[in-house]
């Protein structure tokens, strides 16, 4: 495992300086630098305080990226995240004006509070990684990432995330509660220093560069995924979607799903599969790995139906299942 022993390092430092601002939350840290690692957007769900923008704050910190917070609001257009055209009256010409898109890493806090005609412009940015202002497109910078939080319980002037939308966020991460032990270390932090001042705003001693991070996506470009490994995946995903034959068979889980996940989903899972075997300091995928990234992958790729809501099951419980009866290779 020689050639793991960096890997292992750099990971082993980007944890460590992320719990130095965040105590506990292993899976979201885990999920946040899994995202980084494979290039793609992160949806973090869980009620006010568990400090899901300060872990966006403290990745950005960590990686050295350009960054830049959007707060969504019912008011804002979507001027107010592409940019737009400002007349130049001496030059008689439009210059653009780039909004706050353009950043290596944005902060879409709370994005359910935004209209769809909002939402609708971040489609285009993190699919093909460019933003339209007027008759142009102009390419975001690379690397670009969209991490997005919302509040599961406050409803009020709030808007549900298109599907379309949702299907682009690699992973939708649930941020719990601490336990009481970690809570308690919260406490000992002591974060009143004087003139708004934390002990969690403490600089850091390593930085996740971009060179690190490209280091990390080729070795995980490395992992092999076993050909059976990736039947295993397909079938995962496919399972989800309800159709004559699975009704036979298992028509008591499906009537609680109306549609399934994309194909967007299995590529998600193989490639968020191969990190996490990656991370456990492995060259090749288990199952484990496979079952270990799926709901993450797949939780907001998978649209219930009202008989779900009814019963009080959510789509973990509905990936669990499928997970309990699809074979293992």
């Amino acid at each position: 495992m020689d050639q793991y022993r960096n890997v292992r390092d750099i990971l082993d430092a980007s944890r460590r300086e992320l719990s130095k601002r965040i105590i506990g939350q292993k899976d979201m840290i885990n999920g946040l630098l899994t995202a980084l690692v494979a290039g793609g957007h992160v949806l973090l769900e869980g009620v006010p305080g568990l400090a899901k923008t300060r872990a966006v704050k403290s990745l950005a910190e960590l990686s050295g990226l350009s960054f830049k917070r959007i707060q969504f609001t019912p008011d804002l257009l979507p001027a107010d995240l592409t940019g737009t055209l400002i007349w130049d009256q001496g030059k008689s010409v439009f210059s653009v004006r780039k909004g706050p898109l353009f950043a290596n890493l944005v902060l879409a806090d709370e994005i359910n509070r935004a209209p769809a005609k909002v939402q609708s412009a971040l489609l285009e940015a993190m699919e093909e990684y460019q933003v339209t202002i007027g008759e142009e497109s102009y390419p975001l910078p690379n690397p670009f990432f969209v991490l997005a939080t919302q509040n599961p319980i406050d409803h009020e002037g709030t808007y549900a995330l298109p599907e379309a939308e949702l299907d682009r966020f690699l992973l939708k991460l649930l941020i719990t509660y601490p336990s009481p032990e970690e809570e308690a270390a919260i406490l000992n932090l002591d974060p009143w220093q004087g003139e708004g001042r934390s002990r969690y705003d403490t600089s850091m001693d390593f930085h996740l560069d971009y060179s690190m991070i490209e280091t990390l996506r080729k070795e995980a470009e490395l992992v092999r995924c076993d050909e059976q490994i990736q039947k295993y995946i397909v079938q995962v995903v496919t399972a989800t979607r309800p159709n004559e034959e699975s009704r036979k068979s298992h028509d008591d889980m499906y009537r609680y799903i109306s549609f399934g996940a994309s194909p967007r989903a299995s590529l998600a899972l193989y490639r968020c599969a191969k990190i996490t075997a990656l991370f456990e300091g492995r060259s090749f995928v288990t199952p484990e790995d496979v079952k270990a990234a799926a709901l993450p992958v797949m939780r907001h790729r998978i649209v219930l139906s009202y008989e779900a809501e009814a019963d009080g099951i959510d789509a973990d419980g509905v990936i669990s299942r499928i997970l309990a009866f699809v074979p293992v290779p």
